[in-house]
């Protein structure tokens, strides 16, 4: 007999088997599907993905170890999780591990992990945790990500952010800070240090006649000497005995500007000691570009002192012991003491003034006549500029050209003393003096050889004024004809070409070889004032003389001697065959309309021998 209840209640029991079943095949499938969708993640993820379990063995590894450091899977299996981390790095990445079993949380942190080629990488690290049926971390998930070139580059940036890109030293920035760390330990620890500041000399020169690339190259030669005068070993020693540790640091702080800083040096000694190393080791010669450099430079010294209320204090010092330097000749070292200080700002109110003399017409020129010695007559005037400054009175170039030149105003200074040069001699030649004719002689300087402008604004001087080119005298000393050979020749071969005559100025004192004397395209030497001096009470000043006036004739040159002061310096020098000569034996520099009496003066001196002469 059919029972309706019992076909509903088999039919209800057929239809929950095949739910369940369906239910355990879908779960199957989706566990499946989870699976395949984690093994084309991980396989195909840049990042490195590792499954590993508590005691740190591997279980899984993802392909991208393979991509980013050479190991196959097989290799990985043979060694711990932790094996290939760095020993300095593996402690920290074991308590992150603990960590994270503990509480369940994994922590980001960044390690160093050995490539098979023995190289270090970087990896930024984060993991997750894995539980068992009870809730106890089982696994971890860790994901690695290779920042190796991304450090590199952060480190890379914080290297050009306190370093020089040129020398690769450390630049003005982190020179700062270390003075400041050393004058905050010496005022803790009354611990002593010096500061040595140096500025190359003449470089200006340098960088505008050979060009700023090969400027570079002589600050890179330079920077690399100084680093290796570092190097040596000049510790100083305590009155006990006992060595102190010393801290060296050589920065570039711009420009030609360097600096060092050495702690532990309380005594001056101690500190000239190695500014004479590094001055000795930059004055060596060098081929920058097939062209042979001297450079030297400029050190000025400060010491720690309990005076200085902030570490820029020692620095100022230093700078105003380097200008002390430069002043008295460069190639110098010079230590900082008060009285330099109080010329620092004596400098400092002579450049605010300089830069309004020239909009004030306060710049003038003396002229100081040139005679021929055998004949005693003029001719020639060498222009010689002053400052006639409003409180100070008249100035001597000697003590504001190099505020001129740092203060960028030389070359225009120089341009116009030209100009107005050849305007007085026009005047006096055109107007005025109708005798024989009568030269000027202008001096140029190292910054006026260098300035590409230099033959042009001549010519144009020339043209403006209508003077001949013969009629135009330029003086250049020895040292700075010296500086750059090459240059030299190739200016007052130019000027040569023009009809312009050449004196080398400071003969006997400079630099120059006879080589490069022989290629100089000069007129005339001009012997030092300080050779003439001495003539008479130093038999080796005699001797110079003697030889400087025999070299420059058989070269087929004039001689100029400079700074007579007696009749006897007068009568050696012309019996030597000395054919030019000025001092204040003839007369001292002066003003136009006293050189243009002067003039009228000799001539009709020189008139009345010849008529008693008759």
């Amino acid at each position: 007999m059919f029972v309706p209840w019992a076909w509903t209640a088999v039919s209800a029991l057929i239809i929950v088997i095949l739910y369940q079943q369906f239910r355990i095949h879908q779960v199957r499938r989706n566990a499946q599907n989870r699976e395949e969708l984690f093994q084309i993640v991980t396989e195909n993820a840049a990042d490195m993905i590792a499954l590993v379990d508590v005691k740190g063995r591997r279980l899984y590894n993802s392909p991208a170890y393979k991509k980013v450091l050479g190991y196959s899977a097989a290799e990985l299996g043979e060694t711990s999780a932790f094996e290939q981390i760095h020993p300095e790095d593996r402690l920290r990445v074991l308590e992150a591990a603990r960590e994270a079993r503990v509480t369940g949380i994994g922590k980001r942190l960044e390690y160093r992990i050995k490539h098979k080629d023995g190289s270090w990488r970087i990896l930024e690290s984060i993991a997750s945790t894995v539980r068992d049926a009870h809730g106890d971390v089982d696994k971890l998930v860790i994901v690695n990500r290779d920042i190796t070139e991304r450090k590199r580059a952060e480190q890379q940036l914080e290297h050009n952010l306190f370093h020089d890109a040129l020398t690769g030293l450390p630049n003005r920035r982190l020179f700062l800070d270390r003075l400041q760390q050393l004058f905050a330990r010496s005022r803790q620890e009354n611990r002593p240090y010096a500061l040595l500041l140096s500025n190359v000399d003449h470089f200006k020169f340098f960088n505008q006649s050979m060009g700023t690339g090969t400027g570079d190259l002589i600050l890179q030669e330079i920077a690399r000497r100084m680093a290796a005068c570092m190097r040596a070993q000049d510790t100083p020693v305590r009155s006990d005995g006992e060595d102190r540790s010393s801290e060296r640091i050589l920065s570039r702080l711009g420009g030609d500007e360097f600096a060092i800083l050495l702690d532990g040096f309380s005594d001056p000694s101690d500190a000239l000691r190695v500014a004479r190393r590094v001055q000795a080791a930059v004055a060596e010669p060098c081929f920058v570009d097939s062209r042979e450099v001297r450079p030297s430079v400029s050190i000025g010294i400060a010491l720690s002192a309990a005076s200085h209320e902030r570490s820029e204090h020692a620095l100022k010092d230093a700078d105003t012991a380097m200008r002390r330097a430069k002043a008295l000749g460069g190639s110098r070292c010079e230590v900082f003491d008060q009285a330099m200080h109080t010329r620092a700002e004596g400098r400092l109110r002579l450049e605010s003034d300089l830069l309004n003399a020239m909009a004030k017409h306060q710049f003038v020129i003396f002229y100081q006549p040139v005679l021929e010695l055998a004949s005693q007559r003029v001719v020639s005037f060498e222009a010689l500029l002053r400052w006639q400054h409003p409180t100070q009175g008249l100035i001597s170039p000697y003590r504001f050209l190099e505020a001129a030149e740092d203060t960028g105003l030389l070359v225009s200074i120089a341009h116009w003393l030209m100009l107005q040069a050849c305007r007085q001699l026009r005047e006096w030649q055109v107007n005025v003096y109708a005798g024989e004719p009568l030269n000027i002689t202008v001096n140029v300087s190292a910054r006026q050889l260098a300035d590409g402008n230099l033959v042009n604004d001549i010519q144009d001087a020339l043209r403006e004024t209508g003077v001949d080119p013969a009629r135009l005298h330029l003086e250049i000393t020895e040292t700075v004809a010296a500086a750059d050979p090459k240059l030299t020749v190739t200016v007052l071969s130019h000027l040569k070409h023009m009809g312009i005559g050449v004196i080398l100025d400071d003969f006997g004192i400079g630099t120059s070889s006879l080589c490069g004397l022989r290629q100089f395209p000069v007129d005339a030497l001009k012997i030092d004032r300080s050779l003439i001096r001495e003539m008479q009470s130093d038999c080796t000043a005699a001797d110079m003389v003697e030889v400087i006036i025999n070299l420059a004739h058989k070269l087929d040159l004039r001689v100029v001697a400079e700074g007579i002061e007696t009749a006897k310096q007068l009568e050696r020098l012309s019996q030597l065959g000395c054919e030019f000569g000025q001092g204040y034996f003839f007369s001292q520099p002066l003003e136009s309309k006293a050189a243009l009496q002067f003039v009228r003066n000799n001539v009709a001196c020189a008139r009345s021998s010849r008529a008693g002469a008759t």
